[in-house]
């Protein structure tokens, strides 16, 4: 004789999907965009190469400053579109705005905004060093973005999915840099005198040189252990199936 016990399903309840203003990192997220491109972007809108923050080459000011300011540019369109990718409420509640900013994205702003990197990386005035780095990152970021583009294409949403999270980490670290170069200012500067033997202009490079890397590379290890991460709601118990007995 065989009886069949009853299905217990142990199953948690299904979640209720998390109102827009439940994402409390969206607000700030949005703030430091804006606010960074508030803060940067004017400075090249003025075609006057007196205006430029960052140091340019002294044989083309004019050349470096152009492909800088198209950089800077199309890259506040990556900077607030890739961060409306991220934005889960709009990704589910509006997907026709989601793909419309996504290939916005892509192409009114990785594409044109990286190729402007990858002249203005060589053009620097940072070093080899530095120049590799810059090179690295554009080189990386179109790589990740075009990976997630191909497999939304796919209809692979997963993939798409983990590409984008490490494009978002590359997009934004130009925005990290500016943490890293304060933060390595203030650990180096009592060093000026020792270490350095009062060459400020050494330790700066230093500093912008290992902002390049850092910035880059610790936010590309962040996104990676956040995808690798185990999902809280996958730790519940499995449910129960029915189970045969022989008496």
């Amino acid at each position: 004789m065989t009886q069949t016990l009853p299905q217990t399903d142990e199953r948690p309840p299904a979640r209720e999907k998390p109102k827009w203003y439940r994402r409390p990192w969206i607000v700030p997220l949005f703030a430091v965009a804006g606010l960074f491109v508030a803060a940067r972007l004017p400075f090249y809108l003025t075609f006057d190469t007196g205006d430029s923050i960052v140091e340019l080459q002294d044989a083309f000011p004019e050349t470096h400053y152009l492909m800088l300011s198209g950089h800077i540019l199309f890259g506040s369109i990556a900077l607030i579109t890739c961060s409306m990718q991220v934005w889960t409420w709009l990704r589910t509640k509006h997907p026709k705005v989601h793909r419309i900013s996504g290939r916005l994205y892509v192409f009114a702003g990785v594409v044109p905004s990286g190729i402007f990197a990858l002249v203005v990386s060589l053009m620097s005035t940072v070093g080899n060093d530095g120049k590799v780095g810059n090179v690295l990152l554009s080189l990386l970021w179109f790589g990740t973005t075009f990976a997630g583009f191909l497999a939304a294409r796919r209809r692979d949403f997963g993939a798409h999915r983990r590409w984008m999270i490490r494009s978002f980490a590359l997009c934004w670290s130009i925005v990290v840099n500016r943490v890293w170069l304060v933060l390595l200012l203030f650990i180096l500067l009592p060093f000026e005198d020792t270490y350095y033997n009062g060459d400020t202009d050494a330790l700066i490079q230093d500093v912008a040189v290992a902002s390049i890397w850092l910035s880059w590379v610790v936010n590309l290890m962040i996104a990676q252990w956040w995808l690798d991460r185990r999902p809280k709601h996958r730790r519940g118990k499995r449910p129960a199936t029915k189970v045969a007995v022989n008496a």
